[in-house]
């Protein structure tokens, strides 16, 4: 009966450990901070739902290209997605495996969704940390890009509810 508690409160004592960064930045990193971090200017920026999105294209992210999207509400940074360009079937898996792979290393093992998703548990792969969620997906079925999702606890807390 005292075994599971004691395990839980293991478990949250080393997901606070844990701190998440995007593209090198903390959570809260000014939009000017981020962009002169970056050395050039975004290819595109938009804005909705409160939030501020600025796109940079041509980068190497684990020894793949892609294109990336940072969310800045006024706090700084909140979130951002890595969308890899891969074009072929076995190419979009290597991604997806090698990225997970650096995942698992560096905030260990992944949970599962809903037993709904078990099918495709193989290509979705999620961390849910008290410094932010992370999410790692791909759809070969639709021939989605691999898409590599980060977001603070309070940009989590707004999307899930």
């Amino acid at each position: 009966m005292f075994i599971a508690p004691v395990l839980y409160a293991q478990e949250a004592a080393v997901k606070e450990e844990i701190t998440i960064v995007f593209h090198g930045s903390p959570w809260g990193t000014s939009e000017e901070e981020f962009t002169a971090k970056m050395g050039r200017n975004p290819a595109h920026i938009d804005e909705v739902n409160g939030l501020k999105s600025l796109v940079f294209d041509k980068l190497i992210v684990s020894g793949f290209q892609a294109f990336m999207v940072a969310f800045f509400s006024p706090d700084g940074l909140e979130g951002g997605a890595y969308y890899f360009n891969t074009f072929s079937n076995e190419e979009r898996t290597k991604c997806y495996n090698d990225v997970q792979k650096e995942l698992f290393e560096k905030y260990g093992e992944a949970q599962l969704y809903d037993k709904i998703y078990r099918e495709t548990a193989v290509y979705m792969s999620s961390w849910d940390l008290a410094g932010g969620y992370v999410q790692l997906k791909i759809d070969t079925r639709r021939n989605d890009p691999v898409t590599l999702w980060y977001s603070s606890p309070m940009l989590t807390k707004k999307i899930t509810g």
